[in-house]
């Protein structure tokens, strides 16, 4: 079992940054592909970014591009989101989740493939 905790959002002007955190438990954590998906009010759940689980590879959607990078520190079992030159458009509900997968060099763009969720940390951009 992997548990996730994320934090780090909050009321941001257009422009601005955050860096979101996700805390998990358990040593697996170490071996999974992390997530980052965001959900705005009345829409589905979105792929944001993704990093394998040694950090050798990462996978952004392409709005978000240049602005956001995903990393991780494993000692500290932590996945990370820093975003920068936040848009009104980026406000949402950010989600980490672990794709319980170990050592796998590729990673999934898509909900069902993540098999742990956090609970998620709202991200609210004003213009």
């Amino acid at each position: 079992q992997v548990r996730l905790v994320e934090s780090g959002g909050g009321l941001v002007q257009a422009g601005g940054s955050l860096r979101l955190s996700c805390a998990a438990s358990g040593r697996t954590f170490r071996s999974y592909a992390m997530g980052w998906f965001r959900q705005a009010p009345g829409k589905e759940r979105y792929f944001v970014a993704a990093i394998t689980w040694n950090g050798g590879s990462t996978h952004y959607v392409d709005s978000v591009k240049g602005r956001f990078t995903i990393s991780r520190d494993n000692a500290e079992n932590t996945v990370y989101l820093q975003m920068n030159s936040l848009k009104p458009e980026d406000t949402a509900v950010y989600y980490c989740a672990a794709e319980a997968r170990p050592y796998r060099d590729f990673v999934s763009r898509a909900t069902p493939d993540y098999d742990y969720w956090g609970q998620g940390t709202q991200v609210t951009v004003s213009s």
